[in-house]
């Protein structure tokens, strides 16, 4: 599984691809200099429920950890994975 963050001006996505193929992803908009607004989860089917959701997220919090940026989850699938893990908070 590789992991690949494409960021620009005014938005970015982090694309989960196994063997070539495209498998998940996770898409955010900046928000301001140093927050972004995490506003799309999307797993394509072969891969739900093995956890790929997870998987890119824990990219994208490593990303904003590593660059002092503050996640703001608009994505319910992220909302809820920051409301079951407090030890993730600290990028909110």
């Amino acid at each position: 599984m590789e992991i690949k963050h494409t960021p620009n001006a005014t938005a970015g996505e982090f694309v989960a691809y196994e063997n070539g193929v495209e498998a998940g992803k996770i898409t955010y908009k900046k928000s301001k200099e140093k927050q972004i607004i995490v506003d799309h989860t999307y797993v394509n089917e072969p891969f739900q429920g093995t956890g790929l959701g997870k998987v890119i997220l824990a990219d994208v919090i490593k990303y904003a950890r590593e660059n002092a940026i503050q996640i703001v989850p608009e994505c319910s699938y992220v909302q809820k994975v920051f409301d079951k893990n407090e030890d993730l908070r600290d990028v909110l």
